[in-house]
């Protein structure tokens, strides 16, 4: 982020090395290759093009920077003496001043440094030529957007104007009036730098602002402003002990130093924080932003052009939602059977209402109807970025997004449109709770137990309105001379919508039909909605239409890619399930499309409606000759998945053994033009991929699904779906152990270890190791049990049992050399690398430590080489090598960060405050620490999160902040206390002066 430089000494330097030249051009103003160009903001230099020109001596140099400031007016030859040697000139003063004149003309643009009325001045520059004159313009255009409410871009050109600044200003520059001058303008880029970061919280971007503040108030510990946004930044980011322990610390602070009590700002602040006053949970919104930065969410589906009847039930609607001005909230619940036309009636009453809604509409398919409903706090996640909360500001849990949703709404006149929910403890949490809010919601059950909602029971249209929706789509002509058939049609369809609209279309669709040949085709009883039969029998017998009119190859499809679990599926994926190249697939799939019988979720990606899953589901038991084809279908699928991922992991993982020990498949997978793609591809499909995993818990494909879900292994260690990852470990065990597969539970079990391991579970994790390495070894499966003596060897580091750990780390280094497995041993001679730093052997850390990285990068392995330099980084610090430690960890977080590992972000961060620490610098300890909480947010686990906490109270001790270091250890002892940890006696140690006191 922009902000105060990390060495205010050194310049910028750009990709080769050299000091980058600051281009100072306004953007929009024509390039001018030679012209001259000067700076303040920094070391007083001076370019004519990208050519630095020389300034001369200091004195010179102050000579210049006097007159820059001066901005073309006359200086006489006794300001400037004055200014550039105060009150004590030498005797020449004036000599030496008209030699430095002279200089300065020589190697300038004739006719900028002018002689006038016994003074000299600097006239004729360009537009842009000296830093402060933009950054000043910079910062007028900044003001002046944020009292227009426009914040992002008032924002970004605040961050330009900072971005200016190149250390201290008018560096090594001598004199009394330099001296103001820096005092001055140290000043203002603190007020910048204060205004900037006011804005980041006004836009929600608290979790980032905080490690920069607290580095701003351990640099500036007097200045009140940067306290006052701290407090707010770490309120908002849910730490309020924290908070109020910033306001004891500069309480404390400016009593010893100044004598002083706070200012009334800061008091009120935290008088308000001790209120948890609401108003502070939330930024304040601008009073007139611009129509380009209102978020302003527009979320309805599209009307239908040819909605038809439901008179009354709109009048009805209308009058509830037109009513919401008033009441605390208006929520209204649609209840029918599947395909009545709940939704289209909500959404067409939506569309009515949008007037009496201003702020915006949103919507959401909770996907009630399938086996696994939408989360609540997913969803929440989600309306929360769309009313414009920035994503580093959304909470974890389910209720404190809740809370902030309804702030975020309060004062705001919103329409909720919640599609397809299942029941009432669904939807509970999506509503608004505000007056001039409301909440439409549509389901298949009544919601009898939704308190205050107004319940609408949907039955099916009228015969009369039934032949209306009928003739709208097929045309007026051709119902006219069949009107008898027409009724028979929508009769035979039950007067279901959904039903008469597929009808319809597929008669529109085909010109040499009559309505009396599809009458005909409907006249079968068998196909025709009971009124005593509900749900998705109706649905099931009006989806037969469609599907009766599939070309053969077009059915095959609709039924075997009905039986994928997953929320939707690529066209590779369904190239695999049905056997067949990708472009016929495509074809296959997009006439699907046409039919509505599939739908295109976006380029290469195809999804089923729940019901229509359904459908195709059962029309693959019974038209799918011979059966065994669908087993098949869903194998070609998990071979396609487990293929695919073996490369993925082997392009990521390269010389580790575990492609090698995987079940065989057979499909060859997706080739990849380099490691991020195969990433992409990992990540994009790892919703379907972890869903076939679960699908595939049974028979013959249970062996590969473990061995799938252990290659896309990636999934769990990132944290990108580790809680899905670990559901679905958990379940293989299950099926595995219930099918008596010792091999298949082995390799379960150690894959539920893994993603314990990641998440911080370790004691789970612990038990589950040694479950793998003894069915492992009965079974003799090699590669389990190396791995699963690796974990056991870590965990009972965690534990401070290290003889024990040494016993498996050992073990698991001669396993991995028995296998061939080169990446394993490099792991375990990491691991055992840090147990040789806790038991008082520094040199060997190092040398092992050493040894497994260059292992890794004899691989060509990027990603592992970077644990190596993670595991080397700690080993050089112990070892007193503090500088080189830097080095190696800042070469893992790069690695980390481009292969979106945020686990090992986080802890590379966390390392690198521990290493900060080391050579006295507790700012920098304390903005990394800050960095590494954000990025272990939701993923690690507690333990991880206490280390952290630890790691950043020492820091913020150092700075004299010790009310918010002992907050942090207080939450860092509730921790360790709560998991048994060993570390919970360092931190009692560390809040025992405190306590004494």
């Amino acid at each position: 982020m922009d902000g105060v430089p990390r060495d205010p000494g050194a310049a910028p330097r750009g990709p080769d090395g050299r000091p980058r030249v600051p281009e100072q051009r306004r953007a929009g103003s024509p390039a001018e290759p030679d012209r001259l160009r000067f700076g303040v903001l920094g070391p007083v230099r001076a370019w004519r093009g990208a050519q630095p020109l020389p300034t001369g001596s200091p004195q010179q140099r102050a000579l210049l920077a006097a007159l820059l400031l001066r901005e073309g007016r006359t200086a006489t030859a006794g300001e400037l003496i004055d200014a550039v040697w105060g009150e004590e000139p030498p005797s020449q003063a004036l000599a030496a001043l008209r030699t430095y004149a002279s200089r300065l003309r020589k190697v300038l643009d004739p006719g900028v440094l002018v002689s006038e009325s016994g003074g000299y001045a600097v006239r004729g520059l360009g537009e842009g030529a000296l830093d402060l004159a933009v950054a000043q313009e910079l910062a007028a255009e900044g003001e002046k957007a944020r009292s227009a409410g426009d914040l992002c871009h008032a924002r970004e050109v605040l961050g330009r104007a900072l971005a200016l600044w190149e250390g201290e200003p008018l560096a090594g520059v001598p004199g009394p009036y330099a001296e103001a001058q820096r005092v001055r303008l140290e000043e203002w880029r603190l007020q910048l730098l204060e205004s900037r970061l006011d804005m980041d919280l006004e836009q929600g971007c608290h979790a980032e602002a905080v490690s920069e503040l607290t580095a701003l108030t351990a640099a500036h510990p007097l200045r009140e402003r940067p306290r006052e946004l701290l407090m707010l930044a770490l309120y908002r980011s849910g730490r309020q002990a924290e908070a109020l322990a910033v306001y004891a610390d500069t309480r404390r602070l400016l009593a010893d130093e100044l004598g002083v009590d706070p200012r009334p700002e800061l008091r009120e602040l935290q008088q308000r924080i001790l209120r948890a006053d609401p108003v502070l949970a939330e930024p304040p919104s601008p009073v007139a932003a611009p129509p380009v930065a209102a978020v302003r969410p527009a979320q309805l589906p599209a009307n239908v052009p040819d909605f038809t009847g439901r008179a009354s039930f709109v009048a009805e609607l209308g009058e509830v939602l037109a009513s919401a001005e008033g009441r605390v909230m208006a929520v209204s619940a649609l209840a029918g059977i599947g395909g009545v036309g709940k939704t289209t009636l909500a959404v067409h009453v939506a569309h009515r209402a949008r007037a009496a809604f201003p702020d915006g509409q949103l919507y959401v398919d909770l996907q009630g109807a399938g086996p696994r409903p939408a989360e609540p706090e997913t969803v929440l996640g989600a309306f929360l970025r769309a009313l414009g909360t920035a994503d580093s500001a959304v909470p974890d849990s389910l209720e404190e997004r809740a809370a902030l949703y309804r702030s975020v709404l309060d004062g705001r006149r919103v329409l909720v449109l919640l599609d397809n929910a299942r029941d009432a403890a669904q939807i509970r949490p999506l509503l608004p709770g505000t007056e001039g809010c409301a909440a439409l919601v549509t389901s298949r059950v009544r919601m009898v137990d939704l308190a205050g909602a107004h319940l609408v029971d949907l039955d099916v249209m009228s015969p009369e309105e039934a032949l209306q929706l009928f003739t709208r789509i097929v045309g007026a002509e051709r119902v006219a001379g069949e009107r008898e058939a027409a009724l028979d049609v929508v009769a035979a369809c039950g007067f279901l919508p959904l039903a008469i609209r597929i009808a319809a279309s597929r008669l529109a669709a085909r010109r040499t039909w009559t309505v009396s040949v599809l009458a005909a085709k409907l006249a079968d009883e068998r196909r025709r909605l009971d009124e005593l039969q509900a749900g998705d029998l109706a649905v099931k017998a009006t989806f037969e239409l469609g599907y009766g009119q599939l070309e053969p190859a077009q059915a095959r499809a609709f039924r075997l890619l009905g039986l994928a679990d997953g929320p939707d599926i690529s066209l590779a994926a369904a190239a695999a399930a049905l056997d067949l190249p990708a472009d016929d697939t495509e074809d296959l799939l997009e006439a699907l499309v046409d039919t509505s019988l599939l739908e295109s979720a976006a380029p290469g990606r195809y999804r089923f409606h729940d019901l229509v899953r359904l459908y195709a589901r059962a029309c693959a038991e019974r038209d799918e000759h011979p059966p065994s084809e669908r087993d098949a279908a869903l194998s070609r699928l998990l071979d396609f998945y487990l293929a695919t991922a073996a490369r993925v992991f082997a392009i990521d993982r390269p010389g580790d053994r575990l492609v090698d020990h995987l079940e065989e498949t057979g499909a060859v997978g997706l080739g990849f033009a380099d490691r991020r793609a195969a990433q992409d591809w990992l990540y994009s499909e790892a919703v379907p991929l972890l869903a076939c995993v679960r699908q595939s818990s049974g028979g013959a494909a249970l062996r590969r699904a473990v061995d799938l879900l252990w290659a896309a292994v990636d999934l769990a260690e990132s944290g990108a779906n580790a809680r899905e990852y670990e559901a679905a470990a958990a379940a293989l065990r299950d099926a595995a152990r219930a099918a008596g597969d010792t091999r298949a539970e082995g390799r379960a079990v150690l894959v539920l270890a893994n993603a314990r391991h990641w998440s911080g579970q370790f004691d789970q994790a612990d038990e589950e190791a040694r479950q793998a390495l003894e069915l492992s070894g009965a079974a003799g499966d090699p590669l389990p049990c190396c791995w699963a003596a690796n974990i056991l060897g870590a965990f009972n580091f965690y534990r401070g049992r290290f003889a024990e750990a040494e016993e498996y780390l050992e073990r698991a280094i001669a396993d991995f050399r028995a296998c061939g497995d080169l990446s394993g041993e490099a792991a375990a001679l990491c691991n055992l690398s840090r147990l040789h730093l806790e038991t008082e052997r520094a040199d060997s850390a190092v040398h092992l430590a050493r040894q497994g990285m260059e292992m890794y990068e004899r691989l060509g392995h990027s990603l592992k080489a970077a644990n190596g330099h993670y595991a080397l980084g700690m080993a050089l610090a112990k070892s007193g090598r503090p500088a080189d430690a830097s080095a190696h960890l800042g070469e893992a977080l790069q690695v980390f960060r481009a292969s979106r590992q945020r686990l090992w972000e986080g802890m590379a961060l966390f390392r690198l405050a521990e290493v900060d620490l080391l050579t006295r610098r507790p700012a920098q300890a304390a903005a990394n620490a800050e960095m590494a909480l954000a990025s272990l947010r939701g993923i690690g686990g507690a333990w991880r999160r206490g280390n952290v906490l630890t790691v950043l109270g020492k820091a913020l001790t150092a700075l004299g902040q010790q009310g918010r270091a002992r907050a942090c250890w207080r939450e860092a002892l509730q921790i360790y206390e709560h998991l048994n940890s060993p570390e919970a006696q360092e931190v009692q140690n560390l809040l025992a002066p405190a306590a004494a006191a």
